[in-house]
This record gives structure tokens, C-alpha cells and sequence, in this order.
């Protein structure tokens, strides 16, 4: 939430903003500052990152509801979006939009640490797709960032039959 001693509301500093680093295995690692709860944002969120040489934040994934974005701030990274593989670099803005097509996945290629601006958009439903790893993610709340009504990681092609588990008897 805001801080009311702040010169605004809207208004953070990436100093004044709680950094949050993970790291997974010997691939993925990153800290992030998240200045869309500092800003009581609604509707566009945006986060920066650090990624160290020759990590990744997150794995390939596509979302079916939020649409993204990234504006490289320093360092040189590769891409991959969609069947495609780019170099990125400082001053490269680059967009996610919803589907499959646009699967993606920042490695930072460089000798430095990769620092970039993601955006998004904020809604509180949200499918996300990993394609490598073969696993859906779920997630609805009443607004995005808060606390998940529900919140699910599944392998691809697992299901139950709608009515499994129910009470199939008065």
C-alpha cells in the first residue's frame, strides 16, 4: 500500500520500493521491485527486474487474459517469442500479447546484469501456459496482487470428469 508520508501516492522511487530475489536451480534467478502495489495501480502493472549473466526469471510461458511487455533498460539478453529467437538490448521494447503464439522467455546473454521494465495488464483471472514443462497455471482473485480466491499449477492434459467428487446422491 502507499506510503502517506510519500511526496504522492502515485508517485515511488525504485529505492523506496521492498526488493524481492529468487533463485531456483542454476538457471533461474532474479530480484524484483514491484511498484504496482506501491502506486495502488489498478489497471497497468509494472515491476522491475535484474536478472544476473546467463539466468532467467521465469520460464517459457504465454498468458490467455493479461498482455505484456518489457523495455530493456541495460544489458543484452536473447529472446524467445513465439517459434522465434532475438537479441534484445538496452533501449529494446518489446510486447507479449495473449496466447500461445506469443510464448517468451528473457536469458540474459550478457556479461552484466540485465535489467529491464515488465508491464502488464492487471486482470484478476489469468491461464497461464508453459509449454516446455507442460503445465497450466490458474489463477482469480478479486483484484490482482491480492490474496487468490483460487490458485492452481497442473500438468497439461490432466482432467477429472466434471462431476468427480461431487455428491452424486440427495
Amino acid at each position: 500500500m502507499p506510503d502517506a508520508n510519500r511526496r504522492h501516492p502515485n508517485v515511488v522511487h525504485l529505492t523506496e520500493v521492498e526488493p524481492r530475489t529468487v533463485s531456483a536451480g542454476t538457471r533461474f534467478a532474479f530480484t524484483t521491485r514491484w511498484f504496482t502495489r506501491a502506486t495502488g495501480a489498478r489497471g497497468v502493472g509494472c515491476s522491475w527486474f535484474e536478472v544476473p549473466p546467463g539466468k532467467t526469471a521465469f520460464p517459457a510461458h504465454y498468458h490467455c487474459a493479461n498482455e505484456e511487455s518489457a523495455y530493456v533498460l541495460e544489458g543484452e539478453a536473447t529472446l524467445r517469442i513465439g517459434d522465434r529467437t532475438v537479441p534484445i538490448r538496452a533501449g529494446d521494447y518489446v510486447t507479449f500479447p495473449v496466447g500461445p503464439e506469443a510464448v517468451h522467455e528473457i536469458v540474459n546473454t550478457g556479461t552484466t546484469p540485465l535489467r529491464y521494465l515488465a508491464f502488464s495488464t492487471l486482470l484478476p483471472t489469468e491461464v497461464v501456459g508453459y509449454p516446455d514443462s507442460r503445465k497450466i497455471g490458474t489463477t482469480a482473485t478479486a483484484r490482482f496482487g491480492e490474496q487468490p480466491w483460487i490458485r492452481g499449477l497442473f500438468r497439461e492434459g490432466s482432467s477429472v470428469d466434471y462431476y468427480d467428487g461431487e455428491k452424486m446422491e440427495p
